[in-house]
């Protein structure tokens, strides 16, 4: 395909709301050349050289995943990385009032929440109009219906039901997920992390969990908790550790003002 080709399809992916990068030369080398990176892999185009496009490549996937554009530099050849890419999505399992509310501020955030509960009597469009969709399933089915989990999915577990718990998070902590949070008291959590170390799952994947969810708000109500929840999930999505910014150094935003 040509560098035209290899435009084209990128602005047909990112009018169907998809994930892909282009790479483009912008000094120092052939400036009609692109290169075009999807989310399955595929790579459409080249820059004129394999290492250029090597660089390109660990660029795009880079990049694409952490939904952001940029430029890099390899050998006075500046390249620039166009990433497209849909509203991350937030997998709230357990169809609770914490849940509602962990809804309304994701979708005022600009996410894509749903919410997954085995619960049909729970896990009603009705209760959660804020929602993507509501999945009345099993972990293992609603992952499924969902399409599974990649690199900008984030799963909130906020159920007390070892057995609702348990097969959530260890779908969850096996796949590709940047944040996996569980709602329960100290005392929950070392019993939780005994049972999922019975059912074989390694200690480096338990230390993934982020438990208790939330930062440390002194949340009460379901809105503060959700509040809580959400500024964690931000946190972990732009690589911060979620402090107050007066203790912070440094830029306060990566593009500065």
């Amino acid at each position: 395909m040509s560098a035209v080709g290899a435009q084209a399809e990128f602005a047909r992916i990112a009018g169907e709301d998809g994930r892909a990068a282009l790479v483009s030369v912008i000094e120092g080398g052939n400036l009609s050349a692109k290169l075009l990176v999807c989310a399955d892999g595929e790579i459409v185009g080249g820059l004129g050289s394999p290492e250029l496009d090597r660089v390109a490549v660990e660029a795009a996937e880079e990049l694409m995943w952490a939904e952001r554009s940029e430029q890099r530099t390899l050998g006075g050849i500046k390249l620039f990385v166009d990433v497209t890419a849909p509203a991350p999505r937030l997998i709230v399992f357990g169809a609770v009032d914490y849940a509602a509310a962990l809804c309304r501020l994701a979708r005022a955030a600009g996410w894509r929440p749903f919410v997954c509960d085995p619960r049909s009597q729970f896990a009603t469009p009705e209760r959660f109009p804020d929602a993507d969709e509501v999945i009345a399933a099993w972990p293992a089915d609603a992952f499924a219906r969902i399409g599974g989990i990649d690199r900008a999915t984030y799963v909130a577990v906020l159920t007390h039901d070892p057995k609702l718990d348990d097969a959530a998070l260890e779908l969850a902590l096996r796949s590709e997920a940047p944040y996996v949070g569980a709602m329960g008291s100290r005392r929950a959590q070392a019993h939780r992390r005994e049972r999922l170390l019975a059912a074989g799952l390694e200690e480096e994947l338990l230390d993934r969990i982020a438990a208790p969810i939330g930062l440390d708000l002194g949340a009460v109500t379901p809105e503060e908790t959700a509040l809580s929840i959400m500024a964690e999930v931000v946190a972990v999505r732009n690589g911060r550790a979620g402090g107050r910014l007066s203790e912070v150094g440094g830029r306060i935003h990566e593009v500065g003002a």
